[in-house]
């Protein structure tokens, strides 16, 4: 069964870091895109940070110089290192990874289960 499992979430002070997880398990093929998506209560789900299988990257301007996204492949996993956190990134993020299960087969988005970051001021 290929899953992603998310880890690294918590309760942390504003100011403070904290490190998120994601690894893909299972049957897979190829990772491709990676991506960290989060949301609020009664908001909508927004990108944070994305990486290509080459490496580029892509940030929300709200976490640019503050979060990075990497991705290690032979792990298949990737990670966000979240620093000089506020308030207002509290939130639940999901990890995103678009999947490719066999060779010339399609690719999926998968998804996380979701883990709690909690900023207090």
């Amino acid at each position: 069964q290929v899953q992603l499992v998310e880890s690294g979430g918590g309760l942390v002070q504003a100011g403070g870091s904290l490190r998120l997880s994601c690894a893909a398990s299972g049957s897979i093929f190829r990772i491709n895109g990676m991506a960290w998506y989060r949301q609020a209560p009664g908001k909508q789900c927004e990108l944070v940070a994305a990486v290509t299988s080459g490496g580029s990257t892509n940030y929300a301007d709200s976490v640019k110089d503050r979060f990075t996204i990497s991705r290690d492949n032979a792990k298949n996993t990737v990670y966000l290192q979240m620093n000089s956190l506020k308030p207002e990134d509290t939130c639940v993020y999901y990890c995103n990874a678009d999947l490719q299960l066999r060779l010339w087969g399609p690719q999926y988005a998968y998804w996380g289960q979701g883990t709690q970051v909690t900023v207090s001021s």
